[in-house]
């Protein structure tokens, strides 16, 4: 018969005996980023370490290559406290994150309910996870890690609903998200939903690009999103350029619609390219119009990254402002 014998829990601090020094380093190495990835169900690419916040520092900074979103990581080789959790609003706030993870060794249930509050409450764009750090071993055997995601948006683990429910959105993101893995495209989802948009990143935390759904008229599209208090002047630099942007578009386009949206009043604008005449509910046109999403977000990336990147928004503000003056 054979025999067996039990899982150590390894106490963390036998490995890692100080955080800053020696934890925060070890994660920040891509091998081991990589696992904290996989847990998470994310694309992440390090940025920073001990990346400074005013007159503190966040552990470690990353990108979500899925949609080029900050991540915030917070180490805590101990049980979770107070202070911790002051420090994770504090980075994400003043690093702009969208997606906030906090490492403990064990999370009390106050703070795990703290971390589900939040994700209750805000914005469906900000992510806050609890992920748990545990090491094993039997005897003498090599450590095992584990990465157990203790809290965690709704959306994130959402199942997959099948093809008899009536929800034709999850349904359509779901063979999208198939669709793009197998042609091996750079653009992810995470996680299929029940919205009529999804948005993937650009390369700027002020740009995305959006992909959108409109059964009522017959519709899909994608679109250049410019956000945030610079939105006017990027679509001003960018429209100066219209015609040598339009020309770079039309090579692949053939019937499609290209809108030019400033949306004054509204801190975004937009660049809107319609396929009409084709119904994303419709099930049987699927295939072609995750074909065509494709090659246009493909496009648009093509004609807009390298764009984007070089723009100064205070080029056009202060232009505007001394338009302002001779007036």
């Amino acid at each position: 018969m054979p025999k067996f014998t039990n899982l150590q829990l390894v106490n963390l601090n036998e490995i890692w005996s100080n955080e800053a020094q020696d934890f925060t380093p070890w994660l920040a190495k891509e091998e081991n980023m990589s696992r904290l990835a996989d847990a998470l169900n994310m694309d992440l690419k390090f940025e920073a370490r001990e990346k400074q916040v005013g007159q503190f520092q966040a552990d470690i900074l990353c990108r979500n290559l899925g949609d080029e979103t900050r991540v915030v990581i917070e180490n805590q080789l101990k049980k979770t406290d107070h202070k911790h959790l002051g420090q994770v609003l504090t980075y994400a706030t003043g690093l702009k994150a969208t997606t906030i993870v906090w490492i403990a060794s064990e999370f009390t249930d106050e703070h795990r309910e703290a971390l589900d509050l939040l994700n209750e409450i805000t914005d469906d764009r900000y992510q806050f996870f609890g992920v748990e750090i545990k090491v094993w071993k039997i005897v003498n055997s090599p450590y095992a890690l584990e990465f157990n995601v203790v809290s965690n948006p709704q959306s994130w683990n959402r199942p997959v609903i099948d093809d008899n429910d009536d929800d034709w959105r999850t349904r359509f993101w779901s063979k999208f998200k198939e669709h793009l893995l197998s042609v091996n495209s750079k653009f992810k989802i995470r996680v299929p939903s029940e919205r009529t948009s999804v948005d993937f990143g650009i390369g700027s935390l002020e740009f995305s690009l959006r992909v959108t759904l409109s059964p009522q008229k017959e519709r899909i599209g994608v679109r250049l999103n410019m956000i945030g208090p610079n939105a006017t002047a990027h679509f001003k630099l960018l429209e100066e350029d219209r015609e040598a942007i339009e020309a770079a578009l039309r090579k692949q386009l053939k019937d499609e619609d290209l809108d030019w949206k400033e949306l004054q009043g509204k801190k975004s604008c937009q660049i809107v390219l319609l396929k009409k005449d084709t119904n994303p509910s419709t099930e049987a046109d699927w295939q072609k119009q995750h074909e065509w999403l494709v090659s246009k977000l493909n496009l648009f990336n093509d004609v807009f990254r390298t764009r984007i990147n070089g723009l100064n928004a205070a080029e056009w503000q202060s232009r505007d402002d001394a338009d302002s003056e001779d007036e």
